[in-house]
């Protein structure tokens, strides 16, 4: 997107129509877009220690990661060193909170656009599936902060959590039989009845969609 200094009305709105942010709202997040890039037209992963709200979150790491991760962009393995506005936007539409207007088809995508994002974020090495050891990472980021035995306590939920996913998704099985891990059908079974759509936003996009940017 255009200059490091301006963004055009005709591109706001482009930008409202493929993201559903507001032109006020995309306005403030090219202002704090440019703080963070420091005035550069791409930003960078290490732009993102200016974020102050990411700082405690325990899985800061795999938040960043996800702004530059290609599957959340074009929907293709890999990852980008440096991302632009457009690209910022594109992420951060992940966390927007369904609007009331919104069409129950429209809602739908919206949910499955959001739960694709948060399996990305699982599945670490892009293999299509949320292993085991996957999973017992996130758990263990998340735990680290209240747990001095967090090693063994995520294993735990990690391999439970693991054990109910298989019981949902494939039915009876025997428990000697292996389990190469989640798919994203099998991810959509287990969130179904979750309303992720409602709760997604929280971290992100409280005070005016502007939070994770101060």
């Amino acid at each position: 997107m255009g200059s490091s200094h301006s963004i055009s009305a005709t591109e706001i709105q482009q930008l409202s129509k493929k993201t559903g942010f507001t032109s006020d709202q995309i306005e403030i997040l090219h202002r704090r877009f440019k703080y963070l890039s420091e005035g550069r037209i791409k930003l960078r992963k290490n732009d993102f220690h200016r974020v102050s709200n990411l700082e405690s979150n325990p899985i800061r790491e795999k938040i960043v990661n996800a702004f530059f991760d290609n599957r959340n962009l074009k929907n293709e393995p890999g990852t980008l060193e440096e991302i632009e506005f457009e690209d910022f936007l594109t992420i951060l539409s992940n966390f927007r909170p369904v609007q009331v207007t919104d069409e129950s088809d429209e809602v739908e995508q919206i949910r499955i656009n959001k739960l694709r994002f948060l399996f990305n974020m699982y599945d670490c090495d892009g293999d299509g599936k949320i292993s085991v050891e996957e999973y017992k990472n996130v758990v263990s980021d998340l735990l680290s902060k209240s747990l001095s035995s967090e090693k063994d306590a995520s294993s735990s939920v990690a391999e439970a959590a693991m054990l109910e996913a298989r019981h949902m998704c494939s039915g009876h099985v025997d428990p000697d039989q292996q389990y190469e891990g989640i798919t994203f059908e099998d991810f959509l079974k287990i969130w179904k009845d979750i309303s992720i759509e409602s709760q997604m936003y929280v971290r992100f996009l409280t005070m005016e969609t502007t939070r994770i940017c101060k």
